[in-house]
C-alpha cells in the first residue's frame, strides 16, 4: 500500500500582514486554495485544525491558514478551494472533518460581514470558509473557467496558492496571479 500523501496548501498574500491592510483595494476578489488527499480520515475527539488518515498521520492546515482564512471571510473575500484529485469525495470530508477556532484568528478583532456557521461558539467547519469547491480530476484551466464563470470575477482579480509548480499554467494562460508555496508553509506576513 502506497503511503498516503496529504497535503493542504494555503498562502499569504501581499507584502504587509493581513491585519495591517485596510484598504479593501489590496484585497483579491477570489482567494485560492489546493487539496490533495487520501482516505480515510478523521477528526479525533475535539482537535483543531487536524484530522488523521488511517495509519494515523495527521493531516493539517499551516499554522497560519485558520487565521488568513477568517480574516478573508471576514472581508467578504470569495474563498474558493481547487483540486484535480481523484477522490473529491474525500477531499471534501478534509474540509468537513477540520474544525477551526475564531478566536484564535486574528479577525476575531470586530464585526463579521459574513460569519460562518459555527460548531460551537467560536468552532467552525474549514468547509464553512470557502465560497466554491471545484474539486474533480482534470486542468486547473477548468477549475479557474467555471469559478469565473460562477463568480462573475474576472481572472487578472484571482490570486492562486498551490504546492505544485506545473499550475503556473494557469498565469500564462489565463492571467491569473499565481504563487508558488513551499513546503515550510507560510506566515501572515
Amino acid at each position: 500500500m502506497a503511503l498516503a500523501r496529504c497535503a493542504l496548501r494555503l498562502a499569504a498574500m501581499h507584502d504587509a500582514p493581513l491585519a495591517a491592510q485596510d484598504d479593501a483595494a489590496l484585497m483579491p476578489k477570489v482567494y485560492w486554495v489546493d487539496t490533495h488527499i487520501d482516505p480515510p480520515l478523521k477528526r479525533k475527539h475535539d482537535q483543531l485544525n487536524q484530522v488523521v488518515d488511517r495509519s494515523g498521520q495527521k493531516l493539517s492546515f499551516f499554522q497560519h491558514v485558520p487565521s488568513i482564512l477568517f480574516e478573508l471571510k471576514a472581508r467578504n473575500v470569495c474563498i474558493a478551494a481547487a483540486s484535480r484529485t481523484s477522490a473529491p469525495t474525500v477531499a471534501r470530508q478534509a474540509l468537513r472533518e477540520l474544525a477551526l477556532d475564531r478566536a484564535q484568528s486574528s479577525s476575531s478583532r470586530g464585526p463579521r460581514q459574513s460569519a460562518p456557521p459555527i460548531i460551537s461558539r467560536d468552532i467552525v467547519k474549514a468547509i464553512h470558509l470557502f465560497d466554491q469547491l471545484e474539486i474533480y480530476p482534470g486542468s486547473k484551466i477548468t477549475h479557474f473557467n467555471k469559478i469565473a464563470q460562477t463568480t462573475g470575477v474576472a481572472f487578472k482579480d484571482m490570486l492562486f496558492f498551490d504546492d505544485e509548480r506545473r499550475n503556473a499554467e494557469v498565469q500564462r494562460k489565463l492571467g491569473v496571479h499565481f504563487v508558488h508555496v513551499g513546503s515550510e508553509g507560510l506566515d501572515l506576513a
